[in-house]
């Protein structure tokens, strides 16, 4: 007789035992010659050496696909220990699955083409509007990185720019006053990993989530690092930004063009980026725009009416200006297409 104990590292013991400790009752059913003892992420088992060394190698794959798929079913239990192949989940073009077991995937085209950016480039700039999943997709990549262990962190950042109120008013200290702008980070992070393991993977700094102004001085090695809301950095922050970059490491720098909260006579770092590093070798630019939104219905609508306000606002100042011009005895400007 022999005891061992197994512990369970890259994944939720809650999701791995079951509802009401379902799963583990049906392994210690199927190992009726083994006295197995569960406690938190540790698995007590006392028995033969034989017996125990199925055990293990079994709990091992147990552990694997939980890992991958972010659940366990009864069924796929008796399978891996009777020595069958699991039933097939939808692999195609699946980026990481939910906590609730859900297949993320990309969602349109354009979507399709950040998947692929990644995975030929070490730096991607993902733009496009409210809505077209360029955050949720990024978010979603830099997990399974991790999961494979590609990696060793994921870093997420934003820009603390404020859009209308004031960030000196709000209650609390400095990470009070900053996580209302990483929130979205936090949700996409929700949806794809236990909250138990989140919480230890940000413990222990494996993910961090910080603003743009606390990368300076870092070099970030064997990372996803992302850049959100990259429309509202400086030229010199995202300058900053983009020279953190260390070995092994990728990058996706997300922003919104419409959206930028910056002082008009400030000009964005997202878009002198574009213009200076097009071309460059190893850098992707992939744009989404409003046939890419999956959010509610009603935000790609939302979409188009400021569009076509914008343009019509556009041509009422040139035209303004035109006749402004006749008046002044100038040559009016045409007026430039769209």
């Amino acid at each position: 007789m022999i005891e061992k104990l197994i512990v369970l590292e890259d994944i939720d013991p809650v999701i791995f035992y079951g509802v009401n400790n379902a799963n583990i009752q049906l392994i210690k059913a199927l190992y009726p010659k083994l006295r197995i003892v569960a406690r938190g992420n540790v698995i007590k088992v006392l028995g033969d050496e034989e017996e125990m060394c199925a055990f293990e190698e079994n709990i091992t794959k147990l552990e694997k696909y939980c890992a991958e798929y972010n659940s366990l079913k009864e069924e796929v239990i008796i399978d891996i220990i009777k020595g069958n192949a699991p039933q097939a989940e939808q692999t195609g073009n699946v980026i990481v699955f939910s906590v609730t077991g859900k297949p993320i995937i990309p969602r349109s085209e354009n979507q399709l083409k950040l998947v692929e950016g990644f995975a030929k480039n070490d730096m991607v700039f993902a733009i496009g509007p409210a809505g077209s999943g360029k955050t949720y997709t990024a978010i979603a990549l830099a997990v399974r990185a991790l999961k494979n262990k590609e990696i060793k962190k994921i870093i997420l950042s934003r820009p603390a720019v404020e859009a209308g109120e004031k960030l000196g008013f709000l209650p609390g200290d400095m990470k009070d006053k900053i996580d209302p702008y990483l929130q979205p980070l936090y949700d996409a992070l929700q949806d794809m990993i236990p909250a138990a393991k989140l919480k230890e993977y940000m413990e222990l700094n494996v993910i961090q989530i910080a603003p743009l102004a606390f990368m300076r001085g870092r070099t970030l090695n064997d990372a996803v690092v992302i850049l959100d809301e990259a429309q509202n950095t400086t030229t010199q922050q995202i300058k900053m930004f983009l020279t953190r970059m260390g070995m092994n490491t990728k990058m996706i720098v997300t922003g919104d063009m419409t959206q930028i909260d910056l002082p008009a006579s400030q000009t964005s770092g997202l878009v002198q980026a574009l213009r200076i590093l097009k071309g460059v070798k190893g850098i992707s630019f992939v744009e989404l725009n409003k046939k890419d939104i999956v959010r509610h219905k009603l935000v790609e609508r939302i979409v188009d009416a400021y569009e076509k306000f914008d343009k019509e606002a556009k041509a009422e100042r040139e035209k303004r200006k035109n006749e402004q011009l006749v008046i002044n005895g100038e040559h009016p400007v045409k007026l430039a297409k769209d």
